[in-house]
């Protein structure tokens, strides 16, 4: 009985303690240094005219649990004015947020400063700071503007910063330059995307409200990973939330030119296809194996066994060579996240999760996709059709994708583990008017498409931090892998010849296509800090070191079917009707032909390691004066195993990179004013080859007709006389030189003004292949150099009248000037092959270089109302993307006149309930991309119309 009593008295002691902390508010903020932007260490915060209070921990972070009411903080430090904080309100069972709370040191006598709770709520303060102290040229933007705004991804978020440009609404680009010298990295680590070909991950599977900060560091330092030039851009997510968060969101895309459409082309799929990936539907016949039977050996006896294998595998192909039209929906998404922290003892528990998932469409018409070429007569200037191609696709992408995030806090340490999973598939369906004027063979004919393409993404890491109890040392260390896995299922092209609905070699065969990658990616940092004095001032030592493993595993089959003597009305679909198989009866009928026996190009195997030690100093030798000078090393091997078409040459783990690099960096910075800031910067980076570039592998995209040539292929011409490229890919080294003026004004305002100049040793670009049109090969070309301006401006209109402090106007923009010293192959090119009249330099610009991108808009912030509206438009210049050589001349982008429209309202005095509203495209412009010769006027490579799109978005916060 007694021991009943107990246990009912502590289960009621235990309900109390909870009903008193439910009645109770909590007050939580993080302080920063003023001066640094480093967040400070051990502040005393109590509460005026109590004995509460707490103490900030290494984060800057304090808590104060307290009764309901309207209290005034004062928070102290040595050597540091008093900071008092007024009408801080808290309410029953609610966290009030008091963050980006600035102390500044005092120089003579000791002052009280003293501001209200409101004016701090959605200042950009700490990341102004940050940003005006940092050890690297930076940008960036923070979680207060994501609510500002009311970006829903990092995507839509990171576009409105500096030098950035958004390609295809995922990837980002610095400067103009392209995917090859931009990276983005999650939580200072690096991760592959979905497509692990690219330098960036697809920036818009993140939510905004699970991101602290997303910083781009434009000038590099030497703790960082040395393969980038444009810049790095760094992910920060959340560890503790400020208060707990649970968060739905709905968001739905109408285009009046793709949706609702009966036109839209689709084709049969698996059950699974809405979750973003096949269930087997589209599985390969022969299972994967090489050792199949192949016409020849059959064709004498159809009923033996390896006969029936062929025909069985022959019949298990599926029919469906044609798509069919089907009314397509609208844009739909949805989400769900929360996150909250928790008390352990003495000690925080921290968790963030969130779960996306999108449905898109979109149906292309009159898409095109070109190839022209220079007329062998030098007087003619026009350019002559080789390929033309123009039709319709649709296509349906659908993301799953999850984000889960546990931090832990003790005194002195933190620990981290994030996991990320993400799941993508897409289709494409399309038919195409086909005509071939190209190598004699002139021709006419129906194309038709069918692809399904799905890609997945698992991430872990697991990090530490941890600080000396005398602030002396810190000690960080991160872990992560990755894999990630790419497979093309069934890709399918057929051509019909017109007018007779002929099949043929000369049109090219019906072919299928299974394509697998798999990525496995391990990455280990470990950074060690002192603190400590130097020249009489604070100085900081960072040394540490990097690993990073990948291992890759790719393979391709693919089929050929020839038809024999069948014939066809022009219905892709009866093409493997049973009464047109090859049989006992058939013996001409239709059969497949698999192009991967005896010789498999396509399926290769590829590692590298990455080892990485630095070492740097921060420190200040004059007044007003910082310097970061530091080196980083980097051993990098590369392997390869594969072998060419022919099998003459094999290659089996051989070191196709082995590099040892020293990349010096050195930064400084002076400050003007308190404001103001003069920095320089020199540094010395790479860009390296992926494993896709340095192999031989040849991979189709069979709706542009384009086939990427791996690096590892030799071009020769006059019968093997003349070497066009050796086969022989290096990395590329790059010089870095930067200097900027910037100014940090009240209110979020901001003035900066940059140069820079990049020079480029053997630059690696997409150079056209000459023996085979409509193919692409990475190559070393020629060395270059880029210069360029930067201009940003974020100003309050209220300077022209008061009433107008709400308004805006933002612009930064990026000028930029290239140039590539042509190699002595290419030159000679271009000179056999110029116009009359033309003079051939033996300068060009550089490719994915755009000599300009304007970012600018007129944007309405009004806190109290909770309404934000803005008109933005972007551009970007002319940029070159694919080399010309021999008849073949080069491509261009053509500028892209980007007008976008978004209103965000908050309702309701929590600020629960959020709708959006935005407008893409308002101009309708195209996106297209040209040929480009002397005197001759543009021919189409690409054309694109994305139309106009219409988002609605909402989002309750519970």
């Amino acid at each position: 009985m007694k021991r009943l009593f107990l246990g009912w008295l502590c289960i009621g002691l235990i309900f109390l303690a909870a009903n008193v902390s439910a009645q109770n508010g909590t007050i939580r903020g993080t302080i920063f240094d003023a001066g640094t932007g480093e967040p400070l260490f051990g502040v005393a915060v109590s509460v005026v005219g109590s004995q509460t209070g707490a103490v900030t921990d290494f984060d800057g972070d304090f808590e104060i649990p307290i009764a309901p009411g309207t209290y005034e903080l004062q928070a102290s430090f040595i050597s540091f004015n008093v900071l008092n904080l007024k009408d801080v309100q808290v309410k029953s069972g609610e966290v009030t947020v008091l963050d980006n709370l600035k102390m500044e040191e005092f120089t003579s006598d000791l002052e009280t400063v003293t501001i209200s709770a409101e004016a701090i709520r959605t200042t950009e303060a700490a990341l102004m700071t940050v940003k005006r102290n940092a050890a690297q040229l930076m940008d960036g933007i923070s979680a207060s503007s994501f609510r500002q705004i009311g970006d829903g991804n990092a995507a839509a978020a990171i576009k409105r910063v500096t030098g950035v440009s958004i390609e295809g609404g995922k990837y980002v680009y610095i400067r103009g330059l392209g995917d090859r010298y931009t990276k983005t990295v999650l939580n200072g680590v690096d991760i592959p995307g979905l497509d692990p070909d690219r330098n960036t991950i697809q920036m818009d599977i993140f939510p905004t409200n699970i991101i602290d900060n997303i910083i781009v560091s434009k000038s590099f330092t030497s703790n960082l990973s040395a393969d980038f030039t444009g810049g790095v851009v760094d992910i920060e997510t959340k560890d503790f939330p400020e208060e707990k968060t649970m968060r739905f969101s709905l968001s739905g895309g109408y285009n009046p030119s793709m949706h609702f459409n009966e036109n839209f082309l689709t084709a049969s799929g698996s059950t699974t296809d809405f979750l973003g990936f096949d269930n087997g539907f589209r599985a390969i016949p022969s299972k994967g194996e090489t050792d199949i039977p192949q016409f020849g050996e059959v064709i004498g006896s159809p009923s033996g066994e390896r006969g029936q294998l062929y025909q069985r595998i022959l019949r298990d192909f599926n029919p469906e060579f044609g798509g069919r039209k089907e009314q397509n929906l609208a844009n739909f998404s949805m989400g769900f996240s929360l996150g909250n922290q928790v008390g352990l003892g003495n000690n925080k528990l921290g968790y963030n999760l969130a779960i996306t998932y999108k449905n898109t469409s979109e149906y292309y018409k009159d898409a095109q996709y070109n190839l022209y070429g220079k007329p062998r007569g030098s007087g003619d200037f026009a350019l002559e059709p080789l390929e033309q191609s123009m039709g319709n696709f649709g296509v349906n992408n659908v993301l799953l994708g999850g984000l889960a995030g546990l931090a832990y806090k003790t005194d002195f340490s933190k620990y981290k583990l994030n996991l990320i999973r993400l799941q993508n598939g897409e289709s494409k369906v399309g038919v195409f008017d086909f005509v071939n004027t190209n190598l004699g063979a002139v021709f006419e004919a129906d194309q038709y498409n069918i692809e399904y393409s799905q890609r997945s993404l698992t991430n872990l890491m697991l990090s530490g931090a941890h600080f000396l109890p005398e602030g002396d040392w810190e000690v960080q260390w991160k872990v992560s892998p990755t894999l990630s896995t790419i497979d093309d299922p069934d890709v399918r092209v057929l051509r019909f010849r017109r007018p007779n609905n002929t099949i043929s070699s000369e049109v090219g065969l019906p072919q299928r296509i299974w394509r697998s990658l798999e990525e496995q990616n391990l990455v280990g940092k470990l950074d060690l800090t002192r603190n400590h004095t130097l020249f009489g001032k604070s100085a900081r030592l960072r040394f540490g070191s990097s690993l990073t493993y990948k291992q890759r595993d790719f393979l391709i089959q693919d089929f050929q079917f020839s038809t024999g003597n069948t014939t066809f009305t022009g219905d892709p679909n009866e093409v493997m009707n049973e009464e047109n198989l090859f049989s006992e009866n058939n013996r001409n009928g239709v059969r497949y032909n698999p192009l991967f026996i005896p010789n498999n190009p396509n399926r290769f195997d590829a590692n590298l390691q990455n080892i990485g030690i630095y070492a740097h100093s921060e420190f200040s030798p004059l007044e007003n004066l910082k310097a970061i000078v530091g080196l980083r090393a980097e051993k990098y091997e590369q392997y390869y195993t594969g072998s060419n078409q022919t099998q003459t040459i094999v290659f089996e783990n051989e070191k196709v990179l082995d590099d040892l690099d020293l990349f010096p960096t050195i930064n400084l910075i002076s400050n003007l004013k308190e404001n103001q800031n003069i920095r320089f910067s020199f540094s010395r980076t790479i860009a390296r080859p992926s494993f896709k570039e340095m192999s031989f592998a040849e991979i189709l995209d069979p709706i542009t007709g384009r086939t990427f040539i791996g690096a590892l292929f030799q071009e020769t011409t006059n019968g093997g006389a003349e070497v066009l490229w050796d086969g022989q890919l290096e990395a590329t080294r790059i010089n870095n030189f930067d200097l900027r003026w910037e100014q940090f004004l009240p209110a979020g305002q901001l003035l900066s003004l940059s140069a820079f100049y990049k020079t480029f040793d053997q630059p690696i670009e997409m150079v056209q292949f000459l023996s085979d049109p409509g193919s692409f090969q990475p190559r070393n070309v020629g060395n270059g150099t880029v210069a360029g301006v930067e201009l940003e401006l974020r100003k309050s209109l209220s300077f022209m009248d008061p009433k107008l402090e709400n308004f805006f106007f933002t612009f930064n923009g990026t000028l930029t000037s290239s140039s590539i010293q042509m190699s002595a192959s290419e030159l000679q090119s271009r000179r056999l092959t110029a116009r009359e009249g033309e003079v051939i330099s033996s300068t060009r610009d550089m490719a994915g270089q755009a000599p300009y991108i304007i970012n600018s808009g007129i944007a309405y912030n009004n806190y109290v109302s909770g309404l934000e509206a803005g008109l933005f438009y972007n551009v970007q210049g002319a940029t070159l993307n694919y080399i010309g050589f021999g008849n073949r001349t080069d491509t261009y982008t053509v500028p892209f006149h980007a007008l976008n429209l978004s209103l965000n309202k908050t309702f309701g005095a929590e600020e629960r309930v959020q709708a959006g509203f935005n407008v893409q495209n308002l101009l309708n412009q195209s996106r297209q991309e040209v040929f480009r010769s002397y005197n001759a006027e543009d021919q189409i490579f690409s054309s694109l119309n994305p139309g106009t799109l219409i988002n609605l978005n909402f989002a309750y916060s519970f």
